[in-house]
Parts: structure tokens; sequence; C-alpha cells
């Protein structure tokens, strides 16, 4: 049996009808950049959200990095954020000139660990940017309640939580900004790439707005120098036919999650992961951890590819330790929550057309190789 990390297939498939005629209407009506698909889209995103505004870009990656300069944060200042995360979430700190400044994780949730943040305030302290990992809100009442403390900015990178709640709201509304990624393989994605930036804030709305298309506000009068940034047409009519299915996708992730902790929650050795009471995770990826030393997570992963299972390690390295910022003078041992995670997790198969029969079966193969 051959299962998918993510089958984009099987979501295709099941709303193939929609797509098609969605993509027939923007091939018929020729405009391919930003126009009517891009507004609608961002009209209905911004309502998804619970915020007032949303805008397209090129990329989860330009969202962030549209959101921080539009927070304004500049040269010589410090961005607070984890060091258990995709590139991107410090990468674009960095390229705004600031410096990321990384607090280690909670243990539980894979997210930053607030209570170590305000450890880390200075005078160069600009913003806390929390990411939302696997599609868990990160424990936002806390991290707010230092922001406003000292005037920080908030900016979330959401890419993997779309639809995610924390305490009942949008983890995307809560903060300044909320960054977003349709990166294929996330819980909205687009069949190529995408991202938005979704916030309350009408100033940093119209920020993004400017510096998404070079820096200008009226054709080829440009106010500042920006980037070219742009959500598609094409995608933005896939994504608005893909946003109709989102909660009821969600809540399938969900209920996938469910079966996979109960089923595992026996066998020894394995840790699923931990979801808030008060909060509704995503559900993008369901990353278990071999807590068991004599469990070595590669050959867990050898022995379900030889079963035809698909797995990935989300992330193997964390940032303090990439060559990128050996500039920062970290060493291993800095931030050991994030360095036990990033020996430790592997996700699973997680979609919404994951079978039960699927999951019984890869449940199956990781107790028999516990057992052996």
């Amino acid at each position: 049996m051959n299962i998918h990390l993510v089958d984009l297939q099987a979501q295709y498939s099941s709303i193939k009808d929609e797509i098609d005629t969605a993509i027939l209407r923007v091939l018929q009506d020729g405009q391919f950049i930003l126009g009517p698909e891009v507004k609608a889209f961002e009209e209905e995103m911004a309502a998804y959200c619970g915020t007032k505004y949303a805008v397209g870009v090129a990329s989860g990656t330009d969202a962030l990095h549209l959101a921080l300069l539009a927070c304004g944060i500049k040269a010589g200042d410090e961005v607070i954020t984890t060091p258990f995360t995709f590139i991107a979430t410090a990468e674009t700190i960095a390229k705004r000139g600031a410096t990321p400044v990384f607090v280690d994780i909670d243990p539980k949730t894979y997210n930053i660990a607030p209570a170590q943040i305000e450890y880390k305030i200075n005078n160069k302290t600009k913003a806390i940017l929390p990411v939302h990992l696997y599609g868990q809100p990160a424990a936002m009442e806390h991290i707010l309640d230092i922001a406003r403390k000292y005037h920080l900015k908030v900016v979330g990178d959401c890419a993997q939580a779309l639809g995610a709640e924390y305490k009942g709201k949008k983890v995307d509304s809560l903060g300044d900004v909320g960054c977003l990624s349709f990166f294929p393989s996330k819980v909205l994605g687009a069949y190529g790439d995408g991202g938005m930036v979704v916030t309350n804030d009408p100033e940093i709305a119209e920020m993004v707005r400017i510096l998404r298309v070079h820096g200008s506000k009226v054709s080829y009068q440009h106010v500042m120098h920006g980037f070219n940034s742009r959500l598609d047409a094409l995608q933005a009519a896939i994504l608005r036919v893909k946003l109709k299915h989102l909660d009821q996708w969600n809540e399938l992730r969900r209920s996938k999650a469910a079966l996979y902790t109960r089923l595992l929650s026996q066998v020894d050795g394995i840790e699923p992961p931990y979801f808030e009471k008060n909060c509704k995770s995503s559900c993008n990826y369901y990353t278990i951890r071999l807590k068991d030393s004599r469990l070595k997570r590669d050959e867990l992963r050898k022995h379900l590819e030889s079963k035809g299972i698909q797995t990935m390690i989300y992330y193997p390295l964390s940032l303090h330790l990439q060559e990128v910022y050996k500039y920062l003078g970290h060493k291993l041992g800095d931030f050991p929550q994030s360095e036990q995670a990033q020996e430790q997790v592997l996700s699973l198969p997680m979609y919404p057309e994951l079978s039960e029969e699927q999951i019984q079966e890869i449940v199956s193969e990781i107790t028999r190789f516990v057992n052996r």
C-alpha cells in the first residue's frame, strides 16, 4: 500500500469540476495578474480570518517579508522568534537587516515558549514573530500581553495554521499581522505558490499593497522601492474554490488526528502530538515524537518507506545551528528543547482524504517496528 504524505491528486479529484470551471473562467477572462479574482479572494479571506483587510502576495515568504517591512522593521532592529521552524521565518527578518533573536520552544506544542521571551527583550527589540507550528496555535494571550507591555509588533507566521483557532478566534487575526502561505502542501494549497497578509491595520494593508507592485500606488508612479510580489488570478480562482471546503477539510484532518492519537497512545515510546483544549489545530501536519532513545527515528523512516509510507522531518536542524546563522554565535546546547525535537519528531501522512484503513496500516507498521 502506497500512502503519500499529502495526496493532492485525491483532493483535485474530489472537486475537479469546480476547479476546472474556475480555471476556464480566468482563461476566458484573460486577466491573469491581480484583477477581480484576486480582489474577490482577498475579500473572502478577510471575512474568513475575521480581519478587515487581506492582501494577496506571491508566497508565504513574501507575506512575512512585506509584513515586517510594513511594520517598520529595519536594519539594526531585533525580532524575537523560534529556532524550530522553516528558514523563511528568520530569513525574512535577516533580509530586513534586522537580527533574529531565538527563544526556545515549549516541548509539548513545539511553539515558542512565552515565559522565556521577556529575557530577550531590549531597546533594539521591535517585534515578536510566533509560529503556529504544524497548525497548533502558539500561546497568543501571553505573547500579546508581552507585546503590549513593551510596545512591540506581533507578526504571526500562520503558514501552517489557516483555520486554526485560539480561544474561539482565528489565529490569523491575532496580533498586528497574520502571514499565510498557499504552498500546495498547506491546508489551503494553490497549484503553485502564493501567500497573503491579513490585518486590521489600514496602514499596514496599504503599505503591503504598494510594496507588492514595485512601490507604486498608480501605475508607473513609484513612491518607494518595492517588489514584484503579486498573487495571480489563476491561483486566486483555485483558492476561492478550495476556501469553500476548508472548514470541512480541517474537521476531517482533526478526526484523522484523533484516530491516529487513539491508536498510537497504545504504542510504547511513541508520543502523539499535544493539542491544547482551548484551541483548534488545523492539523496541517501530524507529528509524532520518538521518546524512547532505543527507537531510532531514521530507522523508523526507512521501515515505513519500505512499506510505501511517506514521512517527513519538520525540521531536522534548528535554525540557530544552520551555517547561515553562524554569525549569531550560537552553539549546540543553547536551545535544548529545539535541539531535542529536531532529533525526535516525524510527520506522518495527513490529508482530508486519508482513510481509516490507511491510518491503521501506518500505525500497524509503527507498532511492528517498535516491537521488533
